[in-house]
């Protein structure tokens, strides 16, 4: 069944979106992108600025560019709406991509989004015409502000802060989201740690998932992407064959009303 995730109008054949840090060597990154079969790349322009990359960069371009991967340059490490606006353009100049992962944090301890921040950067880079993919809290009110005033099209809430691996951890808030916002691309970005936490937000309806540590940082990492890549794949399919609603008390899967059966 073709289930592409539009983008901008870009068809993406996979709902599995991956970060480029912190792997044990660039063969590695590029073993598990080809594995993960995923859609969409994420780089650090900040952090490859200030460290170099060591070759990993490189190679996950060539990577990405020789499964149709998708890049999205991402403004991690920004504090203020200026110093991610201005990351963001200098991405556009050196990948040759409009799509940017907006980032601006606002607290060093969780590193949880700064919210004022943060819609007045998605709204002067979608003015500018970005295709702006904000990195939000699961706060309903934001997330209608950065839709209706900012512009945005596509909401990357966290599921937990950033590298805790929680999985989600406020699963009533997410599905508030996804059905006051039904128009919305919601992919869950940050803080996921396993593939059922994956399969968990795609069964909720959110679109696609965004991790980058839980794969990176695992013992087989390229074993860990195949992992995450079935985990999707198996959310949406759960989602979209339609789970059985949760009760509070016990329903015979075989009724026995009206059939004769031994006791003792």
């Amino acid at each position: 069944m073709q289930d592409d995730l539009i983008i901008d109008g870009q068809a993406l054949n996979s709902r599995l979106f991956l970060g480029t840090a912190g792997y044990p060597s660039p063969q590695t990154l590029v073993e598990a992108v080809e594995v993960s079969q995923c859609s969409v790349l994420t780089l650090g322009l900040k952090r490859t600025l200030l460290a170099g990359d060591n070759g990993f960069v490189a190679q996950a371009l060539q990577a990405a560019q020789a499964r149709g991967v998708r890049l999205l340059p991402n403004t991690a490490g920004c504090r203020t709406a200026r110093e991610a606006v201005q990351l963001a353009q200098m991405a556009r100049e050196l990948y040759g991509t409009h799509w940017i992962k907006l980032e601006v944090v606002g607290d060093e301890h969780t590193l949880q989004p700064e919210p004022f921040e943060l819609l007045a950067a998605a709204t002067e880079l979608s003015r500018a015409g970005f295709a702006v993919f904000p990195y939000c809290t699961d706060d309903l009110v934001l997330c209608r502000r950065l839709l209706d005033e900012a512009g945005c099209t596509v909401l990357m809430p966290w599921g937990a802060p950033i590298g805790s691996g929680q999985g989600l951890i406020n699963p009533q808030a997410l599905r508030t989201l996804r059905e006051r916002l039904p128009q919305a691309t919601l992919i869950i970005d940050a803080g996921l740690g396993a593939p059922s936490h994956a399969a968990q937000a795609l069964e909720l309806g959110f679109d696609a998932v965004l991790l980058n540590s839980a794969v990176a940082q695992a013992r087989e990492p390229v074993a860990m992407a195949a992992a995450f890549r079935d985990a999707v794949r198996g959310g949406r399919q759960g989602f979209l064959a339609g789970l059985m609603a949760p009760q509070s008390f016990a329903v015979a899967s075989t009724p026995v009303s009206g059939h004769a059966f031994l006791l003792g």
